[in-house]
C-alpha cells in the first residue's frame, strides 16, 4: 500500500508521517530525497543554475536565494519543479518494495507521484498556525514565511486533489492522535509494536 501525503509548508505532514511510521510505514520524504539529490545529482544542480544564475556557488544550491525568487514568481516555480520532480519521482520508484510507504510530497500531484499512490490524504491548518509553525522551525521573518506558503497552493486545492483531508487546528499531540486514529481505521496495516 503507497499512501501519497501532501499539503502545504507548516500543516503538520511530519506529525501525520510520524503517526505512519509508528503504523509500519516507510516514509519517503520528497524534500529530503531532493536535498540528497542535490548533494550527488550534478545535472540537476546544472539546470538549476542555468535556469536561475547565481543561486549555486561552489557546487552548492543558495536555498534562501533560490527562495526568494521562487516564493515570489509562479512561472520561476513552476520552472524549478519542472527541473526537480522527475529527478525526485525517479529516486522515490527505486524504493517502493515495502508493504507500506508513504510518500511526502508537497507537489505529489505536480510531480505525478499520486500516480504511485492508492491513497492520498490532504494535511491541512490554519494560516496563522503555519505562518508561525514556519518562523519557529526555520528561524525566518513573518513576511518570508507568509511568501513560501502563498507560493504553494492553497488548503482548498490540495484538499479537492486528495482522497481524505486531515485538519491540524490543534495540539501537535492531538494531531497526532488524531491521524493514528484516521489510519488505523483504514485498516491497512499493522502496528510496529
Amino acid at each position: 500500500m503507497i499512501i501519497g501525503i501532501t499539503g502545504g509548508s507548516g500543516c503538520g505532514k511530519t506529525t501525520a508521517l510520524q503517526a505512519l511510521e509508528t503504523l509500519g510505514a516507510v516514509i519517503l520524504d520528497c524534500d529530503a530525497i531532493y536535498h540528497e539529490l542535490l548533494q550527488k545529482d550534478t545535472a540537476m544542480l546544472t539546470a538549476i543554475e542555468n535556469r536561475f544564475p547565481g543561486t549555486v556557488v561552489a557546487g552548492a544550491l543558495q536555498r534562501k536565494k533560490l527562495g526568494q525568487i521562487v516564493f515570489n514568481d509562479k512561472k520561476a516555480l513552476e520552472d524549478l519543479n519542472q527541473i526537480t520532480h522527475c529527478a525526485v519521482k525517479a529516486e522515490v520508484e527505486k524504493h517502493l518494495g515495502n508493504d507500506l510507504v508513504a510518500i511526502d510530497a508537497i507537489g505529489l500531484f505536480e510531480s505525478g507521484l499520486n500516480e504511485l499512490c492508492h491513497i492520498t490524504v490532504a494535511i491541512t491548518a490554519p494560516l496563522e498556525d503555519r505562518i508561525a509553525r514556519l518562523m519557529a522551525r526555520d528561524n525566518i521573518p513573518k513576511e518570508y514565511a507568509l511568501a513560501r506558503i502563498q507560493a504553494q497552493p492553497s488548503d482548498e486545492e490540495f484538499a479537492q486533489r486528495c482522497d481524505h483531508v486531515l485538519v491540524n487546528d490543534r495540539t501537535k499531540e492531538t494531531f497526532y492522535n488524531k491521524c493514528l486514529a484516521f489510519f488505523r481505521q483504514l485498516g491497512i496495516m499493522k502496528e510496529n509494536q
